[in-house]
């Protein structure tokens, strides 16, 4: 059993509802209390001679009232926490990951624009949070592009770049595979097709055979899921060598996916600031399944 809780971050809009529900049962699955957590976004401050708007504590607080009814006679495996924060959620919600196992939030929240399909403080706590921040999408979303054709079943998917392979993330997906009792989809892409410069401006592609390259992908694959395996005997996992654009085939793979993972971008000497990545970036965008984002171990990052 987790001491730690599962931190469902909400504001009243249905996207919340919906990560409400998720977090539900992400906490049930890890014996996890459950936080209910509402960033209230009262300005103490505004133009001269507003009048200034006062909160209201915590126990009188309308969005989480509508929390603990959808709540009510389903929350029974979980220890449910309710907190009421003011401030800016954009600099709160990752806060709220310092004490937390795992923090879901809804695509977007009641502020967000309707053409966004990622609201900023989704983006925000994904690149910013201490703990895996999972994002769950609006139904509905459609996804294009070819897939490798898994067979039906629960499924989690994540990616791994065989060049510099994130331990963290496998880990988690590894975790959270066992917990759905699902099968792991781990998606390995590989640059293809392969090219080289050959004078300024001017590109050739290399005699290359891209069976060879895609065995090279899978042993390499397979030599980083073997930790994991030994860890977590149960857990059916699946290398899958693909070429080309790592962001396209995991938004593919998302569609009927119980979930994908993905690891955020770390940080090095010459870029130190927290950044997403553009594969993670493009993923949470658009993503059919919830999306989690793992951060770098401590020692990583």
């Amino acid at each position: 059993m987790s001491t730690l809780p599962v931190v469902a971050a909400v504001d009243g809009s249905e996207d919340s509802w919906r990560a409400l529900d998720w977090a539900l049962d992400a906490a049930r699955r890890r014996g996890a209390p459950l936080r209910v957590a509402h960033v209230r976004q009262y300005a103490v401050w505004g133009q001269p001679g507003a009048p200034v708007v006062v909160p209201p504590p915590p126990d009188q607080d309308p969005v989480l009232a509508d929390a603990r009814t959808r709540l009510a006679g389903r929350a029974e495996a979980a220890d449910l926490q309710y907190v009421g924060l003011d401030g800016a959620p954009g600099a709160l919600l990752p806060e709220l990951g310092a004490e937390a196992e795992l923090l879901v939030l809804g695509s977007r929240g009641r502020g967000g624009f309707a053409r966004l399909l990622l609201g900023s403080n989704g983006l925000t706590a994904a690149r910013d949070a201490e703990c895996p921040v999972v994002v769950v999408p609006r139904p509905g979303r459609e996804v294009d592009g070819p897939r490798p054709e898994p067979e039906p079943g629960p499924r989690v998917v994540v990616g791994l770049k065989v060049d510099g392979p994130d331990d963290a993330a496998l880990g988690f997906a590894f975790t959270e595979a066992a917990l759905r009792h699902a099968r792991l989809q781990v998606l390995a892409a590989y640059p293809w097709p392969l090219q080289t410069w050959a004078a300024p401006g001017e590109l050739i592609t290399p005699e290359v055979d891209q069976e060879a390259v895609e065995h090279e992908t899978r042993t390499l694959a397979e030599g980083f899921l073997a930790a994991h395996r030994e860890r977590h005997p149960a857990v059916r996992a699946e290398a899958w060598p693909v070429p080309g654009d790592a962001a396209g085939h995991l938004v593919a793979a998302s569609k009927d996916a119980d979930l994908v993972v993905v690891g955020r971008h770390r940080r090095r000497l010459l870029a130190p600031a927290r950044m997403l990545g553009s594969v993670t970036h493009a993923v949470l965008l658009h993503a059919a399944s919830p999306v989690a984002v793992v951060p770098p171990a401590p020692g990583d990052e």
